[in-house]
């Protein structure tokens, strides 16, 4: 079966009055901090390293690492809302994760960025499929992404909930900012293990 992430992503300017806003059309549901580790191939044009194409991502976990790539479904964006495809997998015992990185070296991978970010996430009261997160990014600050996990038939449903949340939340059009934490991260000059962000 196919899943589609169905998101947008905003700019916060003040995370206790959002919080408030939340709280009023969702329930919380937890707070966690994630370290993300993100692997690509680096490409360079004239001698200028360009954005990769191609990363992967390596969460660990207390008792489990994921591995994570997406593919962007570009033809399904909107101004507001991007949609993707995400695969996942898990991978239990380090030595999985050493074998596997070992793999993708070879085929050219390395290193790239370190992402860290405190998210607290929530529920909406009427539907449990919209997550409300927000998230503190160690060197961007703090944004809130609504997510509706669809199949393909029910994206257009999914941009319709989500720009539902948006009203109750009574967000401004203008904070939205679907750019990647990657690519936000990389502009800042975070590329490689000199750069790399403290674990």
């Amino acid at each position: 079966m196919v899943w589609l992430e169905v998101e947008t992503k905003i700019r916060v300017k003040n995370p206790a009055i959002l919080r408030k806003k939340i709280l009023r059309i969702a329930n919380f549901e937890k707070k966690e901090t994630r370290g993300d580790d993100y692997f690509a191939i680096k490409k360079s044009r004239m001698g200028i390293q360009v954005y990769p194409k191609k990363a992967f991502r390596i969460r660990q976990k207390p008792d489990k690492y994921e591995v994570n790539f997406k593919k962007w479904l570009k033809k399904h964006w909107d101004k507001d809302i991007i949609v993707k495809q995400e695969f996942e997998f898990e991978l239990k015992d380090k030595n999985n994760v050493d074998e596997l990185l070992a793999l993708f070296r070879d085929l050219g991978f390395v290193e790239w960025i370190k992402k860290r970010k405190t998210s607290e996430s929530y529920t909406h009261k009427k539907d449990k499929r919209i997550i409300i997160e927000i998230n503190k990014i160690e060197h961007l600050g703090y944004f809130m992404e609504i997510e509706y996990l669809s199949q393909p038939f029910e994206m257009e449903m999914a941009k319709k909930k989500i720009r539902r949340t948006l009203e109750q939340l009574e967000i401004n059009p203008k904070d939205i900012d679907n750019t990647g934490y990657t690519k936000m991260l990389w502009k800042k000059g975070i590329r490689d293990k000199k750069y790399f962000i403290k674990k």
